[in-house]
Parts: C-alpha cells; sequence; structure tokens
C-alpha cells in the first residue's frame, strides 16, 4: 500500500511481464484526463484481490481525498497483484476491502519486509514446482544524492531464481543441497513444472518534480533492475510492472533519477528475499537453517 498526499501524486508505470493483474491502470497514461492518482494498492489473490482496492477508496473518500468530479469526489487507486493462491496461500481466501482499509490505517513511514503483507504468499524459483521453490517477500531501499531520494518498493513472486549483486543465485529453484540455474535448464529444452503463480511488483518513490511522461520513463529504466537480479524475467507467466511516483519539487536530471532507481531496485529485490522466512514447507533464506549457513 503506497498512500499520497492529500492532493495526489504524479505518476506514471511501466509493464514488463505478460500476466498481469490490474485496476485503473490507464489513469497511469500520460493522456489520460486525472492529473494525479491518490493511492497504489499491491495485493494478492489473483484478480479476486483487485477488489480489496474499495477499502483503499472508501478510506480516501472518508478524508475527502479523490477526483473532483463535481457531484463527487472520487479517489484513483491503480491496483495490481500478484498470483498467490497457494501453497502458503489458499485457494478460497484472498485480501478484502476491509483488509485494504486496516492497511490504510496502519500504514506509516517504516514498512515491514519479508513475508508480510502482498509478500506474504510470495515464492521464486518455480521452474522444478513449488516444492522446490524458496520463499520471496517485499523489500524495500531507498538511495539519496545530496537533496534527491529515490526509493523502491517490490513484491517479489517472480517465476526465476533471484540474483545477488555478483549475479550469483541468492535465492531459487533448488536442486538437492544447490539450485537449479532455472534459465540454464529451460534453454537447455527443459519444461517449466509450474506456469502460473509469479510476478514481481515494483512502486519506486521520488522526491524530483518529474511529470507523468517521465515518471513512465522512470518506471521502464528502473525495470532493468529486474533484469539484473530475476533470472529469467518478465515471462509470460510473470505479470512484472513497475510504478513510479513523485510527491516532491526537487530539481534533478531525469536520467539522474531512472539510474538511482535503478540501483535502489537491485537492493529492494534482493531484501525481499533475504527477509522472507519459510511458510506452508517453502524455506526462506530469512530462516535459521539459511542464517546460520
Amino acid at each position: 500500500m503506497v498512500l499520497g498526499p492529500a492532493d495526489g501524486m504524479r505518476a506514471g508505470a511501466y509493464v514488463r511481464g505478460r500476466a498481469t493483474g490490474t485496476r485503473e491502470f490507464d489513469v497511469l497514461s500520460p493522456r489520460h484526463l486525472v492529473p494525479a492518482i491518490h493511492a497504489i494498492l499491491l495485493t494478492g489473490g489473483s484478480a479476486y484481490g483487485l477488489g480489496a482496492a474499495d477499502g483503499v477508496m472508501r478510506w480516501l473518500r472518508e478524508r475527502d481525498r479523490g477526483f473532483p468530479a463535481g457531484v463527487a469526489v472520487v479517489p484513483i487507486v491503480p491496483a495490481a497483484v500478484v498470483f498467490d493462491l497457494g501453497p502458503v496461500g489458499r485457494a478460497d481466501r484472498w485480501p478484502r476491502p476491509d483488509d485494504a482499509y486496516a492497511a490504510c490505517n496502519a500504514a506509516g513511514a517504516s514498512v515491514a519486509e519479508g513475508s508480510v503483507g502482498a509478500g506474504t504468499g510470495a515464492t521464486v524459483g518455480k521452474a522444478l514446482g513449488l516444492e522446490h521453490a524458496m520463499k520471496g517477500g517485499v523489500g524495500t531501499w531507498s538511495v539519496r544524492g545530496g537533496d534527491l531520494v529515490v526509493g523502491a518498493l517490490a513484491v517479489v513472486n517472480a517465476f526465476g531464481d533471484v540474483l545477488d549483486a555478483d549475479g550469483q543465485i541468492l535465492a531459487g529453484a533448488r536442486d538437492g543441497a544447490g539450485f537449479a540455474d532455472a534459465r540454464s535448464r529451460l534453454v537447455a529444452g527443459a519444461p517449466p513444472f509450474r506456469r502460473w503463480g509469479n510476478t514481481t511488483l515494483v512502486v519506486v518513490g521520488t522526491n524530483a518534480a518529474l511529470n507523468r511522461q517521465q515518471l513512465c520513463e522512470v518506471a521502464r529504466a528502473a525495470a532493468d533492475a529486474l533484469a539484473w537480479r530475476i533470472r529469467p524475467v518478465g515471462t509470460q507467466v510473470d505479470g512484472d510492472i513497475v510504478f513510479a511516483v513523485s510527491t516532491g519539487d526537487t530539481a534533478s536530471d531525469a536520467m539522474r533519477v531512472e539510474l538511482l532507481a535503478q540501483d535502489a531496485l537491485a537492493v529492494a529485490i534482493e531484501r525481499a528475499v533475504r527477509q522472507a522466512r519459510g511458510m506452508g514447507g517453502i524455506p526462506g533464506l530469512a530462516d535459521p537453517r539459511w542464517v546460520d549457513a
């Protein structure tokens, strides 16, 4: 959950994957009528979970935040989902409007990481099946250059393996005591065991004075970090989306923001798996067996 200030925030987005689940996504186009959005909801439960955005709208409406449409104020809340209906999650349970409303009340400056929120049921490395996968989750990071701040929040529920800064597999499809290297196996012709249950969602935020077109370009550039840290990425079974938002007026060259966004997102992806605890028989890097190794 990312809540904007009372007057909203400028926003853009870039779609990297090919199996997306979204709501109110068109408002992120620079050509759209509304000049700002008021929140972004990242949720689980596949398309069922998109209904949770109603709770965010209710919370915003009660505070008179939204697009002034004459007869009413209409909160603008783009939403995107990951598919996590099993095995950590359940096919008959998903986030509801009341859950999102409660999340708005609990929102603050600090963000929990790991197996929480939209990352609760997240997994990574599913090329050999879920019994060989590892936990994904939520990760955040920010970088600063003088007065300029760029941060990233990532919900990592990827089909592929997650890499560290040196390009080594950090969390992914397990094969015995090591990792299978999903991309190499797929290139060699091995069929993927599981073709659903994926998606990495990202929100990049900055205080730079960027317009909506520039924010779309920031989102596109930041998506390069997905390819740095997830392999394979943006597949036909991933619904990867990068949102980019701005609430500030700090002067900055847009390219500098793009580069810092890549740096922040790369670390956020790594933190998402490093902070994840095992659930449902799927191990996480925050489990004692991995921490003590």
